[in-house]
């Protein structure tokens, strides 16, 4: 073990491999900075350029990645006032009244060293971890393996989001999902559609773009017309990192508190800021003083978001169990490079797990201090309108999600997929639990097929897999028991019952595909079908009590695109979440005419001109420069894009960078 570490330690440190965490740490650090995306689509945008990499290689860009979202995410938590990932909410509470009060740079400051020392700390627990579960890995065999997939998708589905049962059949969906596409046992294609794209299963890299980039981008088109009056920095740098060795000890605790939720499926980045943060609530004194900018309120939650990294991976890493969405991404990330996470990882590749853990951490060192160098400019972008960043971000999802099998089903799927998103995100369903969900379908059903195969009913005589079933039922127990709809039911809150069309429409969708897909399984015989029947039935068990407490409530008002609608900064009603599904319906439906290429181009074009309102000049300089950053990447790729009905009947090659 210790030579392990030893030769992880000299890979880590070489050149080639800095180079590429660097790179990784970067992406990172932009894709925190802008609201709307994060490391959940941040790593499924890098997914198509790891394919074929050098698993070391490939494993400190997608680390670098991970590690450094939940650092530069304080960048609009604090100057902006919008949390830049769900794992810096609570930062807001403090950091941006400190940023009103010409306090940002101290604000940043303590942010950047406790999200350095909460990944560090997250680095050193993981490789403690890792040490003292060899032998409880080694114990595990199918049956425990089956019962840890259940206890996971039970904690995610209960524990994700404010709804438990909102939870658990968005863990459903996303099973179903991945019931899509050719049976793992017998090659038969299920619900293909009649199309050859679903032979197999949906890509994860579109799965995962359409539930976290595309209904964020979408949402923040819809609340906001700019960032930021101005850069609020203030000074205040060195009194930053007084005031984290001042409480360096609530710094300490609340990286554990991350370490340890972090581990835990179904919690993770959602909610762990919050725990931080009460836990520094509860802890000191003066506690009058959180919410109006005290610098405890900014330690507290840094600290718990950046060490619960190190944590996650503890499932992930040995039992290929992700407690996140990231997470969830990240494994898909494993397996594209030629890396199953678990006993063979743990066992055989023990250099790679410490590549890992040396990743984590010299990650979350470099990128505070990027931070650190890069935050005047940074503060900077703060004043940038959303609605310039939003096209080049839609153009950079459709070619993201291209690269999965290159072919006009990958864009078709993203937008069908981001539609489930979107209205997932405005009823409230927790898009994590569908993405694990959908990650661990294939686990799943061989597990099950595979347990019952070799132990049949003696599995549940296994005394893990009886302490396993006891805190499954103990968590269904405590959360059925503790858990409650949240108090805000306002006709915008995500849980209203006050518009019941919206969500009756949307169940009504959910609850066709259930019928479409268990027509389409009853039909094959026990190893196709027995998994599809069973992710129907425990969907629709799921969405029961959903079902009668949206019937039986009242409600004084059904407008569909009106219930969409909500108030700017300025108090204004803004666009609904249709206005802009068309908009991009449009461009897919464009492209399919003219081609992929001057699709996007006539989508960024546009939006610009339209929508950010600059001059027909500077709309059409932001396309063109679009169009040859696609024409420069199908160049090094060797890329052909989707072409259009026009350019096939007329049967003509367009010149670079059109083609």
């Amino acid at each position: 073990m210790i030579d392990a570490g030893i030769a992880a330690l000299v890979a880590i440190t070489s050149p080639i491999h800095i180079l590429h965490l660097f790179f990784g740490v970067v992406i990172g650090l932009i894709v925190g900075i802008l609201p709307g995306l994060g490391g959940t689509a941040g790593l499924a945008l890098l997914l198509p350029f790891v394919f074929g990499m050098d698993p070391s290689l490939a494993l400190a860009m997608m680390i670098g990645l991970q590690s450094v979202t939940t650092t530069s995410d304080t960048f609009p938590s604090v100057l902006m006032g919008i949390p830049g990932t769900s794992g810096s909410q609570a930062t807001v509470l403090d950091g941006f009244p400190l940023a009103k009060k010409g306090e940002g740079a101290r604000a940043l400051s303590a942010a950047f060293i406790s999200s350095m020392f909460g990944g560090v700390f997250g680095a050193l627990v993981l490789s403690v971890a890792i040490f003292f579960a060899m032998p409880i890995i080694l114990a595990v065999g199918f049956g425990e393996q089956m019962m840890l997939v259940v206890l996971a998708l039970t904690m995610v589905g209960m524990l994700t989001g404010a709804n438990p049962w909102k939870g658990l059949a968005a863990c459903g969906l996303g099973l179903m999902l991945g019931s899509l596409g050719a049976a793992p046992f017998t090659g038969i294609e299920r619900l293909d559609f009649g199309t050859d794209y679903l032979i197999d299963p949906l890509p994860l890299v579109v799965v995962g773009l359409a539930m976290f980039a595309t209904p964020e981008i979408v949402d923040l088109l819809r609340r906001q017309e700019t960032i930021s009056e101005k850069p609020l920095m203030g000074h205040g740098w060195a009194i930053g990192f007084r005031d984290w060795v001042s409480n360096k000890w609530l710094s300490l605790r609340c990286a554990i508190i991350g370490c340890l939720v972090g581990a835990l499926p179904g919690l993770g980045g959602t909610v762990i800021d919050w725990i931080a943060y009460g836990h520094a609530i509860q802890t000191t004194n003066n506690k009058e003083r959180y919410g109006t900018g005290d610098i405890r309120g900014v330690i507290a939650p840094e600290s718990a978001n950046n060490a619960k990294e190190g944590g996650a991976l503890v499932p992930t890493l040995l039992f290929g169990i992700p407690g996140s969405g990231s997470m969830a991404i990240l494994l898909g990330g494993f397996v594209l490079i030629g890396i199953e996470p678990g006993v063979d990882m743990v066992t055989y590749k023990l250099d790679l797990v410490y590549l890992i853990i040396w990743s984590v951490a010299l990650a979350n060192i470099i990128g505070a201090g990027t931070c650190f160098v890069l935050a005047p400019q940074i503060s900077k972008l703060t004043t940038i309108k959303y609605t310039l960043l939003a096209p080049i971000m839609f153009g950079l999802i459709f070619f993201a999600a291209f690269q999965a099998t290159r072919s006009w089903g990958d864009l078709i799927a993203l937008f069908i997929v981001s539609l489930l998103g979107i209205y997932m995100k405005r009823f409230g369903w927790p898009r994590p639990a569908l993405l694990i969900g959908f990650v661990l379908a294939d686990q799943v059903e061989e597990l099950v097929y595979q347990t019952f195969t070799v132990y049949g009913l003696s599995v549940f005589e296994r005394p893990i897999v009886l302490v396993l079933v006891g805190l499954t039922a103990l968590s269904v127990f405590a959360v059925i028991r503790f858990k409650n709809e949240p108090a805000d039911l306002s006709a915008t809150g995500p849980h209203t019952n006050q518009n019941k069309l919206p969500q009756l429409m949307f169940l009504g969708s959910v609850f066709l595909f259930i019928g479409m897909l268990f027509v389409d399984a009853i039909q094959y015989d026990y190893l196709t079908g027995l998994f599809p029947i069973f992710a129907t039935c425990l969907t629709t068990v799921f969405l029961i009590p959903l079902c009668f407490h949206l019937v039986t409530s009242k409600a004084p008002n059904t407008a569909f695109f009106d219930s969409e609608r909500v108030a700017g900064t300025s108090g204004v009603l803004l666009k609904s979440n249709e206005h802009y599904i068309f908009w991009l319906f449009g461009m897919l439906a464009f492209s399919a005419v003219v081609g992929f290429v001057i699709g996007i181009a006539a989508f960024i074009f546009l939006f610009l001109l339209l929508k950010a309102r600059l001059s027909v000049v500077r709309s059409g300089l932001g396309a063109l420069a679009f169009v040859l950053f696609l024409g420069v990447l199908s160049d090094r790729l060797t890329l052909q894009y989707p072409t259009g009905l026009l350019q096939d009947a007329a049967g003509v090659d367009l010149p670079w960078p059109l083609q």
